[in-house]
């Protein structure tokens, strides 16, 4: 394949789409499951296609989870709404890995190329990476150390995880004499595992794609006013941490205040959808200093079962582990150290 030459504009600053190549416009969404998304991003290119009669548009929807069936009856719909002059340089591309379906049709090979080249570019503002299934399975690990004492065979793991069983054998090879093997082939920890785990914090940000907002109008809305918005739109997938998923789990913990709300994210794909923020609260936005004050911070779990508990008034609990880790990113490691050790305290012992 010949070397990438792609020259990728950056848009105007009025512009809501993502990118400009030549006439070509283009907007990409990452790991989109409900129809509304799309349905917003196409409404931004067509107005951005109406400005200058040269353009033509793309929505790209890549790792979407939306059936092509629902993306076709969205297209029936936009052609119903849509002046012809604009529809007819419209395309919705639906991006994987077996290659790129477009509706009307499908992109030349060129444009293909050009597109794919677009979805790079974008991938690490969407919060894109593949998952880190030793990070995962350590996790899953002390997961179940601490709520169970069971072991657990690699299959259960693997399936939890959502890998394969050479990915669970790298994981555990590591590991030595920390595991303990069962005679029938299953594993758990002998102890919790300090170092380990004071690893994990230290890549916790990039295996979890941490993203960080700020209120940017100087009059942020409080953290309860965030969850009951939160509460209405039920974005999904999502579950709370932090702080509140802490004092969840351990009511008694000594927290005074709430500095941040901590979201978990369940998207085993490889993107976050983070669309919801915008619809959150628009003053909310990305900040990349680790050490700026946030108002929401939001985490991708990337296993394929999260681990999540039901919560009344919607949204869900993420579990334990999750929450520790949301404490020392928060730079509340007192507070990480007491719910580590009521974890400790109130663990099944193995039977």
């Amino acid at each position: 394949m010949a070397a990438k030459s792609t020259k990728i504009q950056k848009p105007t600053e009025h512009s809501d789409v993502d990118a400009r190549i030549g006439n070509t416009v283009v907007e990409v969404k990452f790991g989109v499951d409900a129809v509304r998304t799309l349905r917003t991003s196409l409404m931004q290119v067509a107005y951005t296609v109406s400005e200058d009669p040269a353009l033509h548009g793309y929505v790209v929807l890549a790792d979407s989870f939306i059936a092509i069936e629902r993306v076709r009856e969205e297209w029936q719909r936009a052609s119903s709404v849509l002046r012809p002059e604009v529809l007819q340089r419209l395309t919705i591309c639906m991006a994987s890995e077996h290659g790129m379906l477009g509706i009307p049709s499908d992109p030349a090979s060129k444009t293909e190329q050009m597109l794919a080249d677009v979805i790079e570019s974008q991938r690490g503002k969407a919060g894109g990476k593949r998952a880190d299934y030793s990070f995962i399975i350590l996790k899953l690990l002390i997961h179940q150390w601490f709520t169970s004492g069971e072991p657990v065979t690699a299959e259960w793991l693997a399936r939890t995880a959502g890998c394969h069983y050479p990915a669970v054998a790298r994981a555990l090879r590591p590991l030595g004499s920390l595991v303990e093997r069962t005679s029938d082939r299953r594993v758990l920890l002998r102890w919790f595992p300090k170092d380990e785990f004071e690893r994990m914090i230290a890549i916790s940000d990039s295996a979890r794609s941490t993203v960080r907002f700020a209120d940017h109008s100087g009059q942020p809305r409080s953290m309860e006013s965030h969850l009951r918005r939160l509460e209405k739109l039920a974005p999904p997938g999502l579950a709370i941490g932090g702080v509140l998923g802490a004092t969840h789990h351990f009511p008694d913990l000594d927290l005074v205040g709430s500095p941040r709300l901590d979201l978990s994210l369940h998207c085993p794909g490889k993107h976050m959808n983070l669309d919801f923020m915008k619809a959150l609260d628009p003053a909310l936005k990305p900040v990349f200093d680790p050490l700026q004050p946030a108002n929401i911070v939001v985490h991708a779990v990337r296993h394929a079962d999260p681990l999540f508990a039901p919560r009344e008034g919607g949204l869900a609990w993420v579990d334990p582990v999750e929450c520790l880790l949301d404490l020392h990113e928060a730079k509340l490691d007192m507070q990480a150290g007491k719910f580590r050790d009521y974890l400790e305290s109130t663990r099944p012992a193995k039977s």
